[in-house]
């Protein structure tokens, strides 16, 4: 091949991986354009969840799925007839925005189990603002705490799940990510184990969805922060074991 035709090739396929990095970080731009107008036109979003459109069952115990993006992607547990599942997660909220929303979305369900995942949206802002890391992770700490707290208050029981560990990081975050956010995750796991005892239960997630370098694995990551099916197949098979120990 003669030079000039490397030249052009090379050109080419440089110009070709620009268009597709590019589209890539458009649409990115454009997702997070949407999110954040959405979220100020409802903070809370308090209307993804209208109120009095629902049946629920009085011979059930009443699950409920609480938190964020992580949480309404949980796929329920089959064959457990004894329990009722509902899901009340919102995608992108921090913990602050799923604490406010408790007394709309929980409460009036009067749920006998409350299963949380909430956190990452918190500490995933990390690297955006370094200055603050210290606060955020305070914060998100308070949170749980709060939800935890005001679950208790119901009579209901807590199935705090950890943060879910981190995927594979891909090329167009590398510049807006930092292993601060792993580190965050590692050190608000480990407070939660200060909010177990009775009716509070702490569920590991890491050991069941993590390889041995601490990254999710590869059939259970659909993207960096979030699971494949077959991952919240693998959570519902410890989850299923957890709730059996919950019947009289």
């Amino acid at each position: 091949m003669k030079p000039s035709h490397v030249v052009i090739t090379l050109l080419s396929i440089a110009l070709l991986i620009s268009i597709v990095l590019n589209f890539i970080l458009f649409k990115r731009g454009e997702q997070y354009y949407l999110q954040l107008n959405a979220t100020r036109l409802d903070p809370l979003g308090l209307s993804f969840y209208p109120t009095g459109t629902d049946q629920y069952s009085t011979a059930q115990k009443k699950v409920v799925f609480f938190g964020d993006s992580r949480a309404s992607n949980w796929t329920f547990p089959v064959g457990l007839d004894q329990f009722q599942f509902i899901n009340r997660g919102i995608g992108a909220q921090t913990s602050a925005q799923v604490l406010e929303r408790f007394d709309d979305h929980i409460a009036p369900l009067q749920p006998q189990v409350i299963i949380v995942q909430v956190g990452i949206n918190d500490l995933k802002t990390i690297p955006i603002f370094p200055d603050q890391k210290a606060s955020i992770i305070a914060n998100c700490q308070a949170n749980i705490e709060e939800i935890v707290s005001q679950s208790l208050d119901l009579g209901a029981t807590v199935i705090l799940t950890t943060i879910f560990p981190l995927g594979e990081v891909p090329l167009e975050r590398k510049l807006f990510w930092s292993a601060d956010v792993a580190a965050a995750i590692k050190e608000v796991n480990a407070s939660m184990y200060s909010l177990e005892g009775e009716n509070v239960i702490v569920f590991d997630t890491v050991p069941i969805l993590a390889n041995e370098k601490g990254v999710v694995q590869p059939e259970y990551s659909r993207d960096l922060l979030h699971l494949t099916e077959a991952g919240y197949d693998a959570l519902n098979e410890e989850l299923v074991r957890i709730l059996a120990t919950l019947e009289p």
